[in-house]
């Protein structure tokens, strides 16, 4: 699959986009933050 063709997410910590990555393979739908520093900065 190209990059331009997987499916984004916007970060709620710093408001940017951020796209979907093969270790976000299994829980897609639970991830909110692009980073652990956005996860642990809320």
């Amino acid at each position: 699959m190209k990059k331009e063709h997987l499916p984004t997410k916007i970060c709620p910590a710093c408001k940017r986009p951020f796209s979907w990555r093969k270790k976000w393979e299994k829980n897609w739908d639970e991830v909110k933050y692009c980073s652990e520093k956005c996860r642990r900065n809320k």
